[in-house]
């Protein structure tokens, strides 16, 4: 799977990084002829075109977190432009939009409602969507300076407890990826991911082209980390054969993509996690990345917070009112039953009720037989 990647080059440094052998041949030179073969091959190094489209008014940003729905760079085969003989084998630059639109839909091409970042290559023939770009051999090649993944192998964990890695190609001599500062768009090498593209029109006629990456079941050197990979092509040999789709059959195209045998990465902090981010900490190893300063807070949201604390205090302020007051008195009651040394003093005796005081009255009369004492007592 791929849901993220990073690339930080304007156009003109992509096209430099996207430098191509003008001809490549599938036979290693002698070792005799070597170095005539390097400098032969950096002579016919060729630089592809940048071909600006309009994409509805959207252009490519770089950024270090790219998420779908986002313009970057793809190459396709200049043939797709022109017939001519010297473009057969020509590249092109083209910036598109990643998530291809169902070219079956209509209206706002953001709400088709479909999840089209990513194309199992199991399913491709089989796809009502990507099934027709295929055969006619709109096929493409997305780059990168890495793509993000997200552990999900292993225990179980909920999304926001990921761990998350950029992964990218191994690099010469000191260069490191997540360090601009020791690299340069000449001696960079880029991620090559095969891809599909299509292109979808408005009411209005104005185009919008798209594209998905194509994943497979991860190989071991992924499968610990998530379980479908990228389809990465290593070799210029497999750029070459997956975007000729004047020379290289459907069969042959799909024979180009297998897992990638070299792969680096490492583990960077969860700010990623929010394609909102775009800070050049995305892309660092995690200990060496900065933690993320609090943003400042709305001066709006400050003061009703202060109001609902001053609240909050006032209410405790009352309770605890109300509580000290019920403690007084029961220790004034208490005080009450105690004499002056702390002894218990006696509780005062009970007022005689009605019908004992009219008893008391007729036994003092004397003229009352014990009948009526007694009916009196009742």
């Amino acid at each position: 799977m791929c849901g993220r990647t990073c690339l930080t080059l304007d156009p003109d440094q992509v096209i430099c990084a996207c430098k191509y052998p003008k001809k490549t041949t599938r036979q290693e030179p002698d070792s005799k002829e070597e170095d005539d073969f390097k400098d032969e091959k950096e002579s016919k190094m060729e630089t592809p075109e940048w071909r600006a489209e309009f994409n509805l008014g959207r252009r490519y940003q770089a950024s270090y977190n790219i998420a779908p729905t986002d313009i970057t760079p793809v190459i396709v085969s200049a043939a797709h432009f022109s017939d001519a003989e010297d473009q057969k084998c020509a590249r092109v630059v083209m910036p598109m939009m990643w998530g291809m639109i169902p070219f079956w839909h209509k209206g706002d091409y953001r709400r088709h409602g479909l999840t089209t970042n990513n194309c199992r290559l199991e399913h491709l023939m089989d796809s009502k969507l990507y099934r027709g770009p295929f055969k006619r051999g709109q096929r493409c090649v997305v780059i990168c300076e890495g793509f993000y993944e997200w552990q999900t192998a292993g225990p179980a964990k909920k999304p926001s407890e990921r761990e998350a890695y950029l992964v990218f190609v191994p690099q010469v001599g000191d260069v490191k990826i997540y360090d601009k500062s020791t690299w340069s768009p000449q001696n960079v090498k880029l991620l090559r991911m095969a891809g599909l593209f299509d292109v979808w029109e408005d009411e209005s006629g104005d185009k919008m082209y798209s594209y998905s990456i194509i994943t497979f079941q991860s190989s071991k050197i992924m499968s610990w980390m998530h379980y479908r990979m990228p389809a990465i092509l290593e070799t210029e040999q497999q750029m070459n054969d997956w975007l000729d789709f004047k020379r290289v059959s459907d069969t042959e195209a799909l024979a180009t993509l297998r897992p990638a045998t070299e792969l680096q990465w490492h583990r960077v902090t969860k700010m990623v996690n929010n394609s909102r981010n775009k800070s050049e900490e995305c892309n660092k190893p995690i200990e060496l990345a900065a933690k993320p300063a609090k943003p400042a807070m709305n001066k709006t949201m400050m003061s009703w917070l202060n109001a609902r604390k001053k609240r909050e205090d006032e209410i405790k302020t009352e309770q605890s009112d109300v509580s000290d007051g019920e403690n007084q008195e029961k220790e004034g009651a208490t005080k009450r039953r105690t004499s002056a040394d702390g002894s218990p003093v006696a509780s005062p005796a009970k007022r005689p009720r009605f019908r004992d005081l009219k008893s008391a009255a007729l036994k003092q009369s004397g003229n009352t037989s014990d009948s009526e004492v007694k009916l009196a007592e009742r």
